[in-house]
Order: structure tokens, then sequence, then C-alpha cells
């Protein structure tokens, strides 16, 4: 059988370790594609990947890709396959459909028009049709919509790979298996040079543990699993498959002979009990040894050897209050400075809880680039991989690099910045681009983010260069010097007066915090964008009053707003209302807590011959006006920008918000004023930020991440995070 193309799906946070461990296996052609990884294979290594992978999601072949424009012209492309070559007519079948940016939005509507394809051929050559089953069935069809195309796949693995065979029993928000072992994957487990032993001191059903231990003892992930979907599939070759299980069994028995101790334990007994059930299921109740203990228990260090790898998953949203959670995070962190000041850590915490940023407290000498942001459900989380603390002196700082007597040569940094300026030159001029980020990080040396304005009165060119906060262990005179490097450089190479060049300083801010001055010039310019006239204020705070990374969800709005009512909630400075104005909204209404920015918005409205009564400015807190009459009053709007904070406890707002935690309340309540075939665009800066779709499921909901950054923002972390909404017709 000739070699296949195929494709592993995991979250995109995870596809290059995904990479790493295909190769690992032995596949050919590994290349990273967005959420996934596609391989070359043949049937063997397909298999191989199915039973040995601990990363991967599913594993799909795909098998044709067709027109998916609108439900008809997908329903022929894929009545054009040929079905019997994949399935049999008395095997039972079920379509599963993913939707990224697609012409055709409603998942459950797409795959029953594949599903319908399907059957419809097998009843025209053979009079009798294949039987459908949504929860295991024999062949799993997989569809992927994005634009107008429509990608056909057999899913080999028949589910999700992370279901072991061994957790039947689980508790609260538990730890999916793949996350899990990419937590120890990412902490160098089982290395047997530096970890003698392994504790999950906060185990819960011990899927930890068991990963761990299904690592060290060389366990295929699948070898407990049941079902694949490769084994009713038409192609399989049972001879090519039983060999692997063979060689995986002798792999077991060999490596269950000598493994490192394991130590998983939990306060609660009931808990504990479940950890066990499922570490005997795994085959591993000799070793993996399971205590129920508090976690203050470990902090004399008694029966812990000197060197090893603690991995923690602490208990956070449904599972704990936040008070015990606290109360939690704190002894951990106690353990990590403590009894565990030697070992290496890996722990997975929520991204806005994170772990603390001072040497002290982390227990080692991790750095920023220690950690991978991730998501467990619809949580953001974040794994830190801290290093064992050094044996240095106490105060002793270490140097990420030594630090002479004369600036560090700032060649390098020009460079790239001349070559950032080439390569958008095109694009600018194509697109008529006065405003655009040059420079952002591209060297870990020079932490700087860069942005170009140019202006229109006065004409003038303005660099402004934020700095992101340098982590603890950067010694402080390095990181002046690398700053002042960089902008002794900036003048000349691109071409403005040292005068014309900004420096601010941007660290991790909530909320409000991004919009508070840092000077009181109340000095305003005008730029041009899509034909528009924008404000900014470029000296008086981080932000300039026009986020450069919604320039292409500005001009979407333009595009599409002929003739609505545009509603733009958090408004800020209006800028998207401008556009929506130009492109012909017949009312605009933008809402705003703030007084400055209302101000603001009514200014970039009246310089671009926008007024009222038809484009309305109101100072109100958006959520408290959502579920006001007033908002009933006003609605429905055909076209809804919601753009909110990432977390917010102002006293004008008479309570906290957080996105991750509340956006599905502030979405529900947006969508009570939208028209009935009327779209939202939900936004979000920040990066980690989960939809949760299973509350939004009676929704057609589009991530629209990808098409709403722009070239000068394209790098591996997307600035934002946006999906297209509309209502369920």
């Amino acid at each position: 059988m000739p070699p296949f193309n195929l494709f592993a799906t995991a979250p995109i946070a995870l596809a290059p370790l995904l990479a790493v461990e295909l190769s690992e296996l032995g596949a050919s052609r590994v290349r990273i594609l967005g959420a996934g990884v596609s391989f070359g294979a043949d049937l063997s290594m397909a298999y191989r990947v199915c039973l040995w992978s601990r990363l991967a999601s599913r594993v799909l072949l795909p098998i044709g890709e067709t027109d998916a424009s609108d439900g008809e012209q997908l329903y022929q492309g894929a009545r054009e396959i040929d079905w019997s070559a994949h399935l049999s007519i008395d095997c039972t079948f079920a379509v599963d459909c993913t939707v990224r940016n697609a012409r055709i939005t409603h998942s459950h509507y797409a795959a029953l028009r594949v599903k319908d394809a399907i059957v419809d051929q097998f009843r025209d050559n053979e009079g009798r049709r294949p039987s459908i089953d949504t929860d295991q069935p024999d062949i799993r069809i997989h569809l992927h919509l994005q634009g107008s195309k429509a990608q056909l796949s057999i899913d080999l693995s028949g589910g999700g790979l992370h279901r072991r065979g061994y957790r039947v029993e689980s508790g609260v928000a538990p730890l999916r298996e793949t996350l899990a072992a990419a937590m120890l994957r990412f902490s160098g487990w089982p290395n047997s040079r530096r970890f003698d032993m392994l504790l999950d001191p906060l185990c819960g059903s011990a899927t930890l543990p068991i990963e761990a231990a299904m690592m060290a003892a060389d366990v295929a992930p699948g070898l407990n699993r049941t079902h694949f979907g490769f084994l009713s599939w038409p192609s399989h070759e049972s001879a090519r498959w039983q060999t692997l299980l063979d060689d995986a069994l002798e792999r077991r028995a060999r490596g269950t002979l000598n493994m490192p101790p394991i130590v998983g334990s939990d306060h609660d007994a009931s808990v504990m009990s479940v950890a066990l059930r499922n570490v005997q299921r795994a085959g591993f109740a000799r070793n993996i040894e399971l205590r129920t203990c508090a976690l203050d228990a470990y902090q004399r260090g008694k029966h812990l050897a000197k060197r090893g790898l603690l991995v923690a998953n602490p208990p956070y949203g449904p599972r704990m209050d936040q008070q015990s959670a606290a109360q939690c995070a704190q002894q951990l962190r106690a353990l990590c400075n403590g009894a565990l000041s030697r070992w290496s850590k890996t722990i997975l915490m929520l991204d806005e809880q994170g772990w603390p940023n001072d040497d002290d407290a982390r227990g080692g000498d991790a750095s920023a680039g220690d950690s991978l942001a991730v998501s467990n459900g619809a949580l953001a989380c974040r794994i830190y991989a801290l290093k064992a603390r050094s044996a240095q002196k106490p105060g002793q700082r270490q140097l990420v690099a030594p630090l002479s007597g004369t600036a560090p040569d700032a060649s390098e940094f020009t460079n790239r910045i001349a070559k950032n300026e080439r390569k958008l030159r095109s694009w600018r001029k194509r697109e008529t681009v006065s405003c655009y980020r040059i420079y952002d990080a591209d060297l870990p040396q020079f932490a700087l983010a860069i942005d170009v304005y140019q202006t229109t009165e006065p004409e003038q060119r303005w660099v402004i260069v934020q700095e992101y906060a340098a982590p603890s262990s950067i010694d402080p005179a390095l990181a002046a010097s690398r700053r002042e490097a960089a902008l002794a450089a900036l003048p000349e190479a691109l071409g403005v007066d040292r005068e014309q060049v900004l420096f601010k300083t941007r660290e991790r801010q909530r909320g409000a915090a991004q919009y508070e001055r840092q000077r009181h010039l109340e000095q305003y310019h005008c730029v041009t964008e899509g034909g528009c006239l924008m404000q900014v204020n470029l000296h008086d705070f981080v932000d300039t009053g026009l986020f450069l990374d919604h320039r292409p969800l500005r001009r979407w709005i333009r595009e599409h707003s002929r003739g609505t009512r545009f509603l733009n909630l958090f408004g800020y400075t209006g800028s998207a209302t401008v556009h929506a104005a130009a492109g012909g909204a017949a009312h605009t209404l933008t809402v705003d807590m703030s007084a400055a920015y209302s101000q603001w918005c009514k200014r970039n409205l009246q310089i671009n011959n926008f007024h009222a009564p038809e484009h309305e400015v109101l100072r109100a807190d958006c959520i408290a006006w959502l579920v006001s009459d007033e908002a009933k009053a006003a609605g429905p709007f055909d076209l809804i920008f919601l753009d909110p904070p990432t977390f917010s406890n102002s006293k004008r707002m008479g309570d906290s918000f957080d996105v991750q935690r509340d956006h599905v309340s502030l979405i529900r309540s947006a969508l009570a004023i939208m028209a009935p075939q009327g779209t939202l665009i939900f936004s979000s800066n920040r990066r980690g930020v989960l939809l949760d779709e299973a509350a939004l499921q009676d929704l057609q909901v589009n991530d629209w991440t990808g098409p709403s950054v722009p070239i000068d923002f394209a790098r591996a972390a997307p600035p934002h995070r946006c999906w297209m909404i509309r209502k369920t017709l």
C-alpha cells in the first residue's frame, strides 16, 4: 500500500511538542499546520502513531477535498467520493465536523449533508444503506470546513486518543491525559540522570502519576484501548497491527521491571479510592505508591529522594472555592521553596493566576521561557517548568549574559528592523497602511514592541517603543543597556529624529490599567486608515487610541455595515464606529463608561463628518446597560462589535469582570438585542481566552482569529482572539 499523508490533531500550543514526538516515532515530512501536524507514513507507521502517540488527539487520513460554498455543493462533492473503499454497508458510521472561517457556519448541518451523501450513494448502488451510531461507530468520518473548501478524512483513531482506557472514574474537572503527558514531556521526564523520583501531591484521580508511569515503563498509551477507527476500515491489515501489539506488550513487560519511585497523594480518601482503581486498571498497582495525606505532610522532606520531579495540577475553577484554592497554592509554593527546592517542578496553573515572578517564590531559576500557554477544557492555563534551585550563594544573581562596560552590539537589531521594513513595504503600499508594527520582540535580547505612526496633522513620522517587563532572572543593568542600545539605533534605522522616538514600558496589566495616563500633554495627532481619519495620542498613554492589530476587523466592519444598525460595546475611541459609518451604516451607537473616551469617540466621528442623531455616543457601563430597558429600546442591531476588557474591578462597574469567567453571559446579553440575522463580533486581547462553545452550542460560532490578525502582527501567538457569532435560524 502506498504511503499516506496523515494529519494528527492537537491543541495549537501542543503542536510543536507533537511534531517532535512524531519524528521520534519515525514519521516523515513532519510539518506543523495550525492545530495539528501533517506527516507521511505507511500503514504500519499510521498504526504506530495511533498506538504510541501520547500527545495527538486524533489521527486523520484525508480522502478528498471538495467545494463547500453551500450545502448543495458540499453534498455533491461528498457523493463523488467512493465511500465503498472506506466503509462497508454492514458497518456503522458517524460524521464529525469542525468549522474554521467557513462559508457554511453550522457544523451539524454540514455533517448532515455529508451523511446524506454517503447514505444516498450506498442506497443507489446497493439498495440499502449503512446505519448511524454517534456514540462508537465502526468508522468515524471527519469533516473540516475552512473558507469555501471541505476536507474529508477517515478518523483512524476512531475517537479521542486521550481515552487511554484506564480512567473509568474521575473527579471534578479532570486533567485530560494528553495534557498530562505534555506537562511531563515539557519537564523532561523520565530522564534518569535528572530524576530519581516523581511526586504528585495533588494527584486527584492519578492521571499524572499514571501517565508518568507509562512513560517511564515504555508502555504504549493506546495499549488499553479496545477500539480504534481503523479496525473496521476495509484497508486494515490485522497482521501488521498484531505485530505492533505484540511488540508493545513485550516492551511493557520489560519496562515495568525497573521504574523510579512514583508517588501520588491527596487529602481526600474518597478521591484516593478512585485513584487506586484507575492505577489498578492501568496495570501499575505495584509501581505507583498512593498516599492519603495533606499537602503540608511533605514539608520536612521525609521519604523523598534528593533529586526528583514534582508535578502538580492545583485545584481551581469548579474544583475548589477561591479561598481554598489560594491556600492550596500557598502551601504548594512553600513546598517548592522548602523541602523540594532542589527538585524540578512542573505545575499547571490558571493563566490569570500565574506563578509568582520573584525568584524566592518561584523556588528556582525559572524564566519566562519555561512556560507554555495551554487550555484545560474551557480554562486558559499555563504550564510552568521550574528548574531546581542552584547552589549559588544567597543574594547572588545569575546573569543571562556577561555585562561588559560597553553597550551591547545592536547591529543584529538594526538589521532585523531593516529586514522587516523591506518585507512590509509592498503590503503597506498596496493596503495604504500608515500605522503599523515593525518589530515585536523578534530577538529575545531586545524585548521591545515597535510601532510606526505616520501622522497627517502635522505630517510627521513617529516611532513608539514599548518595552516588555524583563523576568527577574535578567540583571536590570543588562536590560537597561540593551534598551539604550536599541533606542540609540532606531532614529537612523527608521529615518526619524531622536525626538520622534517615544519610549514606554508595557507590563502585564489588567482591565483599565492599560489606559491609565503616563503623561498629561493632551497632544493629539491625526492618522489615516482606510480613508478615515483618527485622532491618536502618542504621548500620554501606553495605548495610543488606535489598536493596530484590529485593522482587518475594522475593514470587515466597513465592508459589511451598509444599511445596518451598528453597536460598538466598550467602544474606546470609536475607531470601529467610524469605519461602520464610512461603510454606510444607517445608525451607529457607541457605548463606553469613560468620559474621556466618549469625547474622543465624538471627535473621531466629527472629523469624518459623522454626526448625531444617526451616530450616537453613550457614556454607560456596558454590562449594566445591556440588560436595561434602554438597551432593549435601542435595539435590535444588525452588527455588534464586542471587545471587552480582560479584567476590571472598577467601582463604576459595581462588580468585577473577568472575560474568561463572564464572556458567556456577556455574549448572551448582547445577542438579546441583536436582530435574528445579525452578526456579533466577539474579540478579546487576552490571548489565552477560550470560548465556552458548549455553553454556546445553540449558536453559529466561527473562529475568526486568523483572518482578523494583520500581516504586521503575524507571529507565533496572535495578539487577540476573535469569533463571529450568529443565531441559529
